[in-house]
């Protein structure tokens, strides 16, 4: 049975009775509590493979205990996620409201389990990248119907505490996820990793089965599988041409100009194609507005950096400083620690001084923490490496949060749906080019600086050190070769740190960007009010929030429920 609750379910059940069956109270309060704690699951499931599997890369990367996956591989395992998850969400909020939240909640919980055993259990790297894509399928149907939901237990001021308290399952998977990964691979193979999911998926399908009602939108969008085909091929093409641009020595070759082409044009035909559309599932429309489109590409640009450094820092502490699993998880924790204290630090700050002042400052600063990994060496101390990886965290988390809610709040009501949508895409979106250029950059630089020190290497070691340093390293142990381990080395450290420079670079044109779109223009207008629906279905203003983001409320992510 579908049940509606909520103002938007009162109103429309009295002119559709057959549609929707309703209540005249919100659930219990210990009943929405439970549905909270079942949702916090769900989410910390995602933010901990996320955070899972940078802890693992170097093991994957070796032949002996991983899957002796290359550079491109390992980009392709961490980027398929991401692409499926980016291009799948808006569709999946659609799905939503056609068949209830409750549903597609279960269905994406299913298939992130199923292709959990499927990654943990691969023989070689192309089946863990293909598990990993149905892995992203998996956590675009969950995140978007998992903050439906949400929107739909809670109403008023009791929704913004169960989105901040919500939120707060970013913070501890980010924070427990290496540390989890370490322990794991320290005692068992790397596929435990991935199987881990299984358990806490089981605990979340029965919290759902017992507790969370199948709320469903009365309001129908399209599904629109043109422009989920268009999107997912367009970037594919486009991450493909760009990480096998670090796999060969010139550019110009087809394989590598072909697909960055093709992924362009299919790119540019899917945008065209929403404009046409009268409700699309992605609305362009919205990033042509300065705020919104200026704020999104900001944060598009950051998680971009974000996710090259991610990758740049999983080698460095396991390959290059030879930590092991459990200590490169524990030295990860300080930027897990800083998100967790830059979101309300960020937040309390807006509500000071307004979202532009705290906000570009802090994305500067997350840009030249970023830069700062070309002083890191060999022989850094920890301390230090530690206490920029705090303020890494820290600096991002203080941008994140209260830039995507004033974002969210600068539309109106009925838009907040499709604006979450395009924004949660930019941000994924992001992170796929940023993982895909980032390694590409890396690799380029580590082949130009390693090959003087090939020239008495014999033939078929040469070709494995070209390829990474985790190859080097091994090939080097094989042949009794120190040297050429320590070259490899060296020349890692130098390709992170070019890499940094231009990674620094990006996100600092994005503090540009942020600055601009913050640009105040004129007087502020008033307040952005937000509907408060009584028992009865009429409406009144229970808050505001102003357009500068100096209401900030916590951040979510997913779609909304239609955009009511």
């Amino acid at each position: 049975m579908t049940i509606a609750y909520g103002p938007v379910a009162s109103g429309f059940y009295r002119s559709h009775p057959r549609v929707f069956m309703t209540t005249s109270q919100t659930l219990p309060k210990f009943r929405q509590q439970l549905i909270l704690a079942v949702l916090m699951v769900c989410s910390l499931l995602i933010w901990l493979d996320n955070t899972v599997l940078s802890t693992t890369l170097e093991t994957l990367a070796d032949p002996v205990r991983g899957l002796d996956a290359g550079p491109a591989e390992l980009q392709w395992a961490t980027g398929s996620y991401t692409l499926a998850f980016a291009t799948l969400m808006f569709t999946a909020g659609a799905l939503g409201d056609r068949f209830g939240h409750r549903t597609v909640l279960a269905i994406g919980l299913v298939v992130f389990a199923g292709s959990s055993v499927w990654a943990a259990y691969a023989s070689d790297a192309g089946q863990l990248i293909a598990a990993r894509a149905a892995m992203g399928v998996g956590s675009a149907l969950i995140m978007p119907a998992n903050l439906a939901t949400l929107m739909w237990t809670f109403t008023g001021p009791a929704r913004a505490t169960a989105i901040a308290i919500s939120s707060t399952s970013a913070g501890v998977g980010m924070a427990v996820g290496p540390v989890l990964a370490g322990l794991l691979l320290d005692h068992f193979w790397w596929g435990s990793v991935f199987l881990v999911n299984v358990p806490v998926v089981a605990l979340a399908l029965a919290g759902i089965a017992m507790l969370v009602p199948n709320f469903r939108s009365p309001v129908l969008r399209p599904l629109d599988p043109a422009g989920m085909l268009l999107s997912i091929s367009g970037l594919a093409a486009l991450a493909y041409g760009l990480i096998r641009a670090g796999q060969v020595a010139a550019w110009s070759r087809t394989d590598v100009w072909a697909p960055l082409a093709v992924g362009l044009v299919l790119l540019a035909a899917f945008v065209l194609g929403e404009l046409r559309i009268r409700v699309p599932s992605f609305d362009p429309r919205l990033l042509a507005q300065r705020t919104f489109g200026g704020g999104n590409a900001a944060l598009g640009l950051l998680l971009f950096a974000v996710a090259a450094v991610t990758f740049y820092n999983a080698f460095y502490l396991q390959g290059a400083r030879g930590f092991s699993p459990i200590e490169a998880g524990l030295a990860s924790l300080p930027t897990a620690l800083g998100a967790i204290l830059g979101a309300p630090l960020g937040a309390r700050l807006v509500h000071r001084w307004s979202l532009r002042p705290v906000s570009a400052p802090a994305l500067t600063v997350a840009a030249l923490t970023m830069g700062a990994y070309g002083l890191l060496g060999l022989h850094t101390p920890l301390i230090w490496i530690e206490l920029l990886l705090w303020v890494q965290g820290l600096s991002v988390g203080m941008v994140l949060g209260p830039v995507t809610a004033a974002l969210i709040s600068s539309l109106p009501l009925e838009r907040a749906g499709a604006g979450s949508a395009v924004t949660n895409t930019v941000r994924q979106t992001g992170s796929v080019i940023g993982i895909a250029v980032g390694g590409t950059i890396m690799s380029i630089v580590y082949r130009r600086a390693i090959e003087p020190s090939l020239s008495d290497v014999p033939g078929p070691v040469q070709d494995r050190a070209r390829v990474s340093a985790e190859q080097a390293r091994h090939a080097a142990t094989a042949i009794h070769r120190p040297t050429l381990a320590h070259a490899a080395d060296e020349a890692f450290v130098h390709a992170m740190h070019v890499g940094a420079v231009w990674i620094m670079l990006i996100a600092l044109f994005g503090a540009a960007v942020l600055v601009i779109a913050l640009r105040p223009v004129g007087k502020p207008t008033g307040l952005v009010q937000e509907p408060d629906y009584d028992r009865e279905g009429s409406c009144s203003v229970a808050g505001a929030a102003p357009h500068s983001g100096a209401g900030y409320q916590p951040a979510y992510q997913g779609d909304d429920v239609g955009g009511h």
